[in-house]
């Protein structure tokens, strides 16, 4: 027994890399997490992957640009420079003080908190909501940045259903590039 819900999944797998098409050899849509039913466990896993998949594509433009580059401006107010580009991202990593580190640490977290626990109208991931969604911060949190992580420049306000589906294709199959990369 196929549920819709799986033949949307190996229809968008089609879609997403004809050649390999869908593949779930662990069997994960019918896992059952946290006693969730089939939806849900889809729904969580269809979120799980773009989130992996916008995190590895920022770290691999991080990686890059850690390669190459060197901020110009002191890491602390004490004037820490920042570390060398003779040193390896890890190394940097390595380097940083670990107040640095934990404001790294404290802000994804978050960013992960006001995802999850965000109330914006929309339904969550597990509920047939969006994958991928971020809320809008100017909803519940009052700041002057004009910027959401969801859609920063507002450049999705306009586009159609097609566009936007063909633009979470390209961002899907992206970040399992950038997965697979890392």
């Amino acid at each position: 027994f196929i549920s819709h819900l799986q033949a949307d999944l190996e229809s968008l797998a089609k879609d997403l890399n004809p050649i390999v098409g869908f593949w779930d050899p662990l069997d994960l849509v019918n896992s059952g997490f946290w006693g969730y039913d089939q939806a849900q466990t889809i729904g969580w896993l269809r979120q799980a992957e773009v989130k992996h998949g916008r995190v590895a594509m920022a770290a691999f433009v991080g990686y890059c640009v850690q390669s190459n580059f060197v901020f110009p401006w002191s890491l602390t107010f004490g004037g820490m420079a920042h570390p060398s580009t003779d040193l390896s991202p890890p190394e940097q990593w390595d380097a940083l003080p670990i107040a640095a580190k934990m404001q790294i640490i404290a802000f994804v977290g978050f960013l992960e908190w006001y995802s999850e626990l965000s109330d914006s109208g929309n339904p969550r991931y597990t509920k047939g909501g969006k994958p991928g969604y971020y809320p809008p911060f100017k909803e519940n949190i009052p700041h002057d940045v004009p910027f959401n992580l969801f859609d920063p420049f507002n450049m999705s306000k306009n586009r159609s259903e097609e566009a936007k589906a063909k633009g979470l294709k390209a961002e899907i199959n992206n970040g399992r590039l950038a997965m697979v990369s890392l």
